[in-house]
Parts: C-alpha cells; sequence; structure tokens
C-alpha cells in the first residue's frame, strides 16, 4: 500500500504538476469569483515554474546529495560481491522493442560492467522489480542477465532480485540474499544523488557496504543563480532532487534510515 500511496503522491507532488494543479485551482476559483484564492494560487504557480525553469535551484539541490559519499576505496584483496540497485533500463520500452535501453541511470549498469571485469571473482547482485503502478513489465534485474551475458558475463556470477519496486524494497529483500549467500563488505552501485538514501537504508540494517556512486547529473560546482539557458535541463534537475529531497524525509520521518541526509 505505501508503495502505490507514494507513486500517487509523486505525480502529484513533482513541480510541473504542482504548477498545473495550482493553475487548475487559480481557474476554478476565477470562475466562482474567490479573487484571493485565485491571485495565491496563480502567484504560486509561477514561483514554482519559474525556480523549476530558469533557475540552478534543482542543480544546488541535487549536488549536495552528489557530494555527501565519495567512492570507497577498494580492498586490496578484490571484491566478494557487487551489489546494483535498478533503476537504469527503460522497461516499458525494453518489452516492446527488446535490447538494452537504458535511462540516465544506466551508468550504474556499465559502471558495473567494468568493475565485474575488473574483478572476476565478484559476484554481482542486481536489485530491481517492476517499479511500475501496472506492473506489467520485466525489471531491471532480469533485463541485466542479458545485459551482462551480452558482455560475456557468466550468468553464474549474477544474483538476481526481483521483486523490489521501491529503495526501501532493494535493502529489504537484498539483505536476504546477501545472508543466504554469505556475501559481506559488497560495493553498492547507485547514482550520486541516490547514494545518501541507500546508505542509510542498508545502515539501518546493520550492514556494511562500500559506496561507489556513479550517474553524476551535476559538475558539483553550480551555485544559486538564474539559468535561461536550459529550462528543460533545469526541470529535470529540479525534479529529481525534490524527489530524492522527499525521499530521504519520508525515510527518515517513518524510522527506515537513522539520519536524514547520511554521509
Amino acid at each position: 500500500m505505501t508503495f502505490y500511496i507514494s507513486k500517487i503522491f509523486w505525480l502529484v507532488a513533482q513541480p510541473l504538476s504542482l504548477a498545473f494543479l495550482l493553475l487548475l485551482i487559480g481557474l476554478f476559483a476565477g470562475l466562482l469569483k474567490w479573487s484571493r484564492i485565485r491571485t495565491w494560487a496563480s502567484i504560486t504557480a509561477a514561483l514554482v515554474l519559474f525556480v523549476t525553469l530558469f533557475t540552478s535551484t534543482g542543480a544546488v539541490l541535487l549536488q549536495q546529495l552528489e557530494n555527501r559519499f565519495a567512492r570507497a576505496d577498494l580492498p586490496p584483496h578484490g571484491l566478494a560481491c557487487i551489489i546494483t540497485l535498478g533503476g537504469g533500463f527503460e522497461s516499458e520500452i525494453v518489452n516492446a522493442r527488446g535490447g538494452f535501453e537504458m535511462t540516465q541511470a544506466g551508468d550504474r549498469f556499465v559502471e558495473t560492467l567494468r568493475l565485474a571485469r575488473d574483478f572476476p571473482a565478484a559476484r554481482i547482485l542486481v536489485s530491481g522489480g517492476d517499479g511500475s503502478l501496472s506492473g506489467a513489465y520485466e525489471g531491471d534485474a532480469v533485463i541485466a542477465e542479458r545485459f551482462f551475458s551480452a558482455f560475456g558475463i557468466s550468468a553464474d556470477r549474477l544474483i538476481r532480485e526481483t521483486q523490489s519496486r521501491d529503495t526501501f524494497e532493494n535493502a529489504a529483500n537484498t539483505e536476504t540474499l546477501l545472508a543466504s549467500n554469505g556475501l559481506e563488505n559488497c560495493l553498492l552501485v547507485t547514482s550520486a544523488f541516490h547514494m545518501p538514501r541507500s546508505m542509510g537504508l542498508f545502515r539501518k540494517r546493520g550492514l556494511t557496504v562500500l559506496p561507489w556512486p556513479t550517474d553524476y547529473r551535476t559538475t558539483g560546482t553550480a551555485s544559486l543563480g538564474l539559468d535561461f539557458t536550459q529550462p528543460s535541463a533545469n526541470s529535470q534537475l529540479m525534479t529529481t532532487a525534490v524527489r530524492e529531497w522527499t525521499g530521504l524525509l519520508f525515510y527518515y520521518v517513518a524510522g527506515r534510515t537513522p539520519s536524514l541526509v547520511p554521509q
């Protein structure tokens, strides 16, 4: 139930959806001649759109998360396992067209492939089921088996976790698989902005993992200001940042992570 509530909430709470909803409220209030509500809703919608499209706010918010964890020093004796969190494949497109079409987070699997080649003895645990509301598509763990096989990585090295739909379930289901396979002190590969929330969830469960962030979206040196050159990119950064900060707050309040922004 929590999964579905979070999905529906985010459909409304993301910046562009919120601005649209405020505009509808303003229009409805205008029809009913509620002038104060109409003015408040219209001004708020305009501010949300302006900040989202024409400022670097999203980049600044996102880089604060990306800068929380540096890549860990790799063990001198090699890696026992690599945990890769899903979200890197366009499941709907792959389902329709085949292949390995990737999202912006596809670096998670590209980097895992590189590590797998550098450390041929390491097991690879991919955690990712179908996170859509319909549940009609293959999850990343299923697609990943074909992906790694296409690049010469034996299926025997792969541990698939196919049930998780969000980061909380990633950590919970991975804990069980690590125990059953006798694996510990693994490398955790996920997007840099997603690493604080992921590390918090694993720490809460008493699991020791080494952070290996990838898929950076910012330079790490962005400063707050106006930016009229790339409204579409600014919107994507703001949407991702708001979603991740909202997730951090929810998980902390729910007691799923030990601190608001783990580091």
